[in-house]
């Protein structure tokens, strides 16, 4: 098995205040003022948040948290999304309107690699920028990222696949996140299931360039055939899109991995449709969303990793106030080029040697972090 030490993870700060003309989705929160910040007036800390889109709870969470954080810390909050996941351009527009606007920070989880130009600039122009969920390449591209350990989240749910086929052959289903361009929250999620599910990768920043055959050595080991990889844009009816096509290809699938909670239950509906008995195919996946834990808890889901976007979003603007108000800059985790915010395995169906918190304690902090 190939050790990997994980390159990045999450995600993304961002930027916003828009004309009414601007092509994208846009709220204004004031939660009071702060003395030495910058914005719409000399007396405010201005901070816009860009997510990759408002169609995922994920980012819902995300933007619920920040307005906590911002109203706490008297932070002027401007609220932007793409149109859909892996929409650049609206991205790149929200953070020109923060430069126009003044902001002092950024927080963004950025939807593919055209908004780095943009980043640049607003760097260039005095915004410090924070990463929240998905690592741009390179990693220092942003000041800094709060974000899961994809990669670990990956490993985690490999590791659990392996250990309950208990020797069965794996004949696997890779659901990802895009096929046109690659990201770092894609690829560290796919590549770490495949690592701790013990089959040697490929390029470790590359989806579906494995042997499409050959053993795990998790478990007990066994043999795997990987179906393929097809990409769902991380969404429920992209997922169930996916896991047709998957089914198209080889009927006999028994695991799927998916990038995310929603595509797990598009996948589900699509296995449902065909007549596969869920008892005969493990759904796995990364989110540990309030919704994803409930489909853990109802068999749906076998088991996810659960990631803290409250967490990212409370911690970004806190570093943009303390950045404003004393000069601290935050620091990455020891060993690592971003700050972990954190990751627990989620599954009600516990096996030896792999740690996992079950749904009734992951209810209890879905979303929200530790």
């Amino acid at each position: 098995m190939t050790k990997h030490t994980p390159r990045f993870t999450r995600a993304v700060l961002a930027a916003v205040s828009v004309s009414a003309g601007l092509a994208l989705t846009l709220t204004g929160c004031s939660g009071g003022t702060n003395a030495g910040g910058g914005g719409s007036d000399d007396d405010t800390i201005g901070v816009s948040l860009i997510v990759k889109t408002n169609s995922n709870p994920f980012f819902v969470a995300m933007q619920d948290g920040a307005k906590a954080a911002a109203e706490k810390d008297g932070v002027s909050l401007t609220l932007a999304a793409g149109k859909e996941d892996g929409d650049e351009d609206t991205q790149i527009q929200a953070i020109e309107a923060a430069i126009s606007k003044g902001d002092k920070g950024i927080l963004i989880t950025p939807n593919g690699p055209a908004v780095l130009d943009a980043i640049d600039k607003a760097r260039d122009a005095g915004i410090f920028v924070i990463a929240l969920d998905t690592a741009p390449d390179p990693a220092d591209a942003v000041d800094i990222t709060f974000a899961t350990d994809n990669f670990l989240a990956g490993q985690y749910i490999g590791q659990w696949t392996a250990a309950t086929l208990d020797g069965e052959d794996a004949v696997i289903g890779m659901i990802d996140l895009f096929d046109d361009k690659a990201v770092s929250v894609d690829y560290n999620r796919d590549q770490g299931f495949l690592d701790g599910m013990g089959i040697e990768l490929g390029d470790d920043q590359v989806n579906g360039d494995e042997e499409s055959d050959g053993s795990y050595s998790g478990g007990k080991g066994g043999s795997y055939t990987l179906v393929g990889n097809e990409a769902s844009q991380g969404a429920e009816d992209g997922g169930r899109t996916a896991m047709e096509n998957l089914l198209a290809k080889n009927s006999d699938i028994n695991v799927v991995y998916t990038i995310n909670e929603p595509a797990a239950y598009g996948a589900y509906q699509a296995l449902e449709a065909a007549g596969k008995s869920k008892d005969d195919v493990l759904i796995v996946s990364i989110d540990g969303g309030c919704a994803g834990v409930g489909q853990v808890e109802d068999g749906i889901i076998d088991a996810t990793s659960q990631q803290y976007p409250v967490k990212m979003a409370e911690l970004g603007v806190q570093a943009i106030v303390d950045l404003v108000n004393d000069g601290t800059k935050p620091e990455n985790s020891e060993g690592l080029d971003f700050f972990n915010t954190g990751v627990e395995l989620v599954t009600d169906q516990p096996v030896d040697g792999v740690k996992s918190i079950d749904t009734a304690e992951a209810s209890g902090i879905c979303w929200g972090g530790e």
